[in-house]
């Protein structure tokens, strides 16, 4: 099974910046895509970042500009780096991932999610 750990955030203020890694563990041959997705309150989780094993990106169209996600695959890790963070409530962030175990290709795999909440 592929475990996700996040890490990082905290409270950001309105225009202040946020990162967040995000590291896989267990029995992993190869890790395909990971991403960010987000959870705004009261709304479903959307994609905010994501990549490929082979570094392509790929970004929703609220954070293009002031978002970096980068990968080291040598330790199965993904970091979001976003700036300019928007006034909001608590948003939850959670790392996502594909890959290999052992027992076969898993999909969908979930970290357990960072609150981030944005106010001055």
């Amino acid at each position: 099974q592929v475990q996700l750990v996040e890490s990082g955030g905290g409270l950001v203020q309105p225009g202040g910046s946020l990162r967040l890694s995000c590291a896989a563990s267990g029995s992993i041959s190869s890790i395909y895509a990971m991403g960010w997705y987000r959870r705004a309150p009261g709304q479903q989780r959307v994609l905010v970042a994501a990549i490929t094993s082979g570094g392509s990106t790929n970004y929703a169209d609220f954070v293009k500009g002031r978002c970096t996600i980068s990968r080291d695959n040598s330790k199965n890790t993904v970091t979001l780096q976003m700036n300019s963070l928007k006034p909001a409530g608590t948003d939850v962030y959670f790392c996502n991932a594909d890959g290999r175990t052992r027992l076969g290709p898993e999909y969908g795999n979930w970290g357990q999610g960072r609150q981030i909440p944005v106010s001055s």
